[in-house]
């Protein structure tokens, strides 16, 4: 008798929970919209108001910036699954759009490049400066010639910081990555960090950081020359990366503040290893194109 007086006790509390919240007019238009019997939804009664709330807060909001649920972009909503309900937060109208927009970035592998270097589109790059405009012709005609199967080389883009340099072959790279072609980009000093880093698992996670790098369809070295250079960066690992690209016809692009005397200067170790140096060069200069990119710094 007392476990019946305790369930009666529970469900006339539910029942009490319910009604309260039928009051509210929103919450009663969107449990009607759920079919399911009343002694199953008032089980629900504080989840079904939540979602109530989200749900209405959505068909108010203008944008994805406006939205006034928990988590941004998504609405915590019901589900029927065997005639029980179950809860989970899908994205909204704005947020699936976003969420298409940027789905090519799936086929670029990135390593410590900043969100809006990610999501660079050529439509947005700066165009005000004349001088700019041979290396946007050139990716642009590059974009074009890769997809006709026409590329053959990469870009060494040098220039002063803040040129734009690395935000210029990212857009083109996204441009690629929404027909399906795969990259990868690497900010090369905190990527020689990393790879220092997995020496104790040498035969797992050394050889599955470098080999994205490696076999990259499409591969952007970000920032050669600021890393603090050793003997071991240079032979056995940009060496490496760079004979088996040009082995396999990988094309490859380099951003940095040298230009070729420069670099050449920097992988020499100062002048310590001169030939080595030289041997590197000649596979830049195999696998690439030298530009220039001269212009204002756009990070003021």
């Amino acid at each position: 008798m007392e476990k019946i007086n305790n369930w009666q006790f529970k469900e006339n509390d539910l029942k009490k929970s319910f009604n309260q919240a039928l009051k509210n007019e929103e919450f009663k238009e969107y449990i009607s919209k759920i079919h399911l019997p009343v002694e199953e939804l008032m089980k629900y009664t504080s989840l079904l108001e939540d979602s109530s709330k989200e749900y209405n807060n959505c068909k108010k909001c203008p944008n994805i910036l406006a939205c006034q649920n928990k988590v941004q972009g998504y609405a915590y909503l019901p589900e029927i699954k065997n005639k029980k309900l179950y809860f989970s937060y899908q994205a909204c109208k704005y947020q699936n759009k976003y969420l298409k927009e940027v789905s090519y970035l799936k086929n670029i592998y990135t390593f410590d490049i900043p969100d809006a270097i990610k999501e660079a589109k050529m439509k947005n790059i700066y165009k005000k400066d004349a001088s700019r405009f041979p290396v946007i012709t050139w990716l642009s005609n590059f974009i074009d010639d890769y997809q006709n199967n026409n590329a053959k080389k990469g870009l060494y883009l040098h220039g002063s910081f803040g040129s734009g340099k690395t935000y210029l072959v990212s857009a083109a790279f996204n441009e690629l990555a929404k027909q399906g072609v795969k990259s990868a980009i690497v900010f090369w000093p905190e990527f020689l960090n990393e790879l220092k880093g997995t020496f104790n698992n040498y035969n797992n996670d050394y050889i599955e950081l470098i080999n994205k790098i490696k076999k990259a369809p499409l591969l952007l070295i970000d920032d050669l020359g600021a890393e603090n250079l050793t003997a071991w960066a240079r032979d056995d690992v940009l060496c490496q990366v760079l004979q088996y690209r040009m082995d396999n016809h990988l094309i490859t692009f380099i951003t940095t503040n040298f230009d070729l005397d420069g670099l050449e200067n920097h992988l020499s170790l100062n002048g310590k290893d001169i030939l080595k140096a030289r041997r590197l060069m000649e596979r830049i200069k195999q696998l690439m194109v030298p530009m220039e990119l001269t212009s204002k710094n756009l990070r003021n």
